[in-house]
C-alpha cells in the first residue's frame, strides 16, 4: 500500500495514476475526497496536516509514502511531522517532492522550505529518496486566460533560463522510486532537455496555438505590488521574489541527467508538453 499526499495536485495525481497503472495498491489523501478523480480501485481518504489524527489513520497500513512538497513559508515543518508519523505506521520507504536549489543561500527564504522535510526523510531511518524538480511546464497554464484574452503574460525572470521539466517526468521518477530499488539514499534534481526562458516558452505556446503570445517584463517592484494586489502574504512574496531574481540572476540555468539515468529515456520537451495541453489554452 502506497500512500501518495497531495493526490489531487499536480504532480500527486499523476503518481496515483502511473502507480495504479502498474499495479500497485494505492490510498489517495485529499483534504477534499469529493474533488478526487482517480483511477479506479484508488482508495480516496480524507486528511489534513492540521489535523494529526487524519494523518495517522491515512498511514495505517501504508509500506510507502509519497510526501508532496511544501506550500510556503507557514509549512516548513508539515514534511517533518509528516515523516514522524510514517515512521510511526511503520513505512518502509519515502519519497519526498522538494524543489531545485533547496539549501542553496541565494535563492533566498524558499531556499530553506523543504529543509527540514529533506532533513526529516533522511535522519528518518527509512528507505527516502529526495526529488528536487525545476520549474514546472505546467506553471505556464496560469497564464491561459491572459492568452486567451489577447494580453502579454508577465515575465518576471527576463533573461533567466530553466530547465523546464515536465510534471509527468517527475511523477514517473517518483512512481519508479516507490515501486523499485536502487533509490534510496538518493537525490534527484529533476529538469527538462533545454534551457528557457519566460519568453522562450511563450514563443512554443504562439507556434503551438497558432496565434501570438506577447510577454512583458515586470521589475520586481512591479511583481511584489501585483502579487499583494492577489492576496498573497508578505512572507510568500519575499520569497518568489527573491527567487525570480536568482533565476534572472541565471542561478537556476541548470540541467541534469537524473530523469535519463532514472527512466532510461530522455526527458519530454517543452514542445511536447504544450502539444499534449494545447487545448487547455484555449479555454477561457
Amino acid at each position: 500500500m502506497i500512500l501518495v499526499t497531495g493526490a489531487t495536485g499536480t504532480i500527486g495525481s499523476e503518481v496515483v495514476r502511473q502507480l495504479t497503472a502498474r499495479g500497485a495498491k494505492v490510498r489517495a489523501l485529499t483534504r477534499d475526497p469529493s474533488r478526487a478523480r482517480t483511477p479506479a480501485g484508488v482508495e480516496v481518504v480524507r486528511g489534513d496536516f492540521d489535523e494529526p489524527a487524519s494523518v495517522a489513520e491515512a498511514l495505517a497500513g501504508a509500506t510507502a509514502l509519497f510526501a508532496v512538497g511544501v506550500l510556503g513559508p507557514d509549512d516548513a515543518e508539515t514534511d517533518a511531522a509528516l515523516v514522524t508519523a510514517a515512521r510511526a505506521a511503520g513505512v518502509g520507504r519515502v519519497v519526498k517532492l522538494s524543489a531545485i536549489g533547496t539549501g542553496d543561500p541565494a535563492v533566498g527564504p524558499s531556499g530553506t522550505w523543504h529543509l527540514p522535510g529533506e532533513q526529516a526523510v533522511r535522519d528518518s531511518g527509512l528507505e527516502w529518496t529526495v526529488l528536487r524538480p525545476s520549474s514546472f511546464a505546467s506553471n505556464t497554464l496560469s497564464w491561459a486566460h491572459t492568452i486567451h484574452t489577447g494580453q502579454p503574460v508577465a515575465d518576471r525572470t527576463g533573461p533567466g533560463t530553466q530547465g523546464v521539466v515536465d510534471p509527468r517526468d517527475v511523477s514517473e521518477v517518483a512512481a519508479e522510486a516507490l515501486l523499485t530499488p536502487g533509490h534510496s539514499g538518493r537525490t534527484y534534481t529533476l529538469t527538462g532537455p533545454e534551457l528557457l526562458t519566460t519568453a522562450d516558452q511563450a514563443a512554443t505556446l504562439a507556434e503551438v496555438l497558432g496565434r501570438p503570445v506577447g510577454t512583458v517584463e515586470l521589475s520586481p517592484e512591479e511583481a511584489r505590488e501585483q502579487f499583494l494586489r492577489a492576496g498573497m502574504p508578505e512572507a510568500y512574496v519575499q520569497g518568489v521574489l527573491a527567487g525570480a531574481a536568482y533565476v534572472r540572476g541565471g542561478g537556476n540555468a541548470v540541467l541534469t541527467e537524473d530523469v535519463r539515468q532514472v527512466l532510461g529515456r530522455e526527458p519530454r520537451t517543452f514542445a511536447r508538453w504544450a502539444r499534449d495541453h494545447k487545448e487547455a489554452f484555449a479555454q477561457d
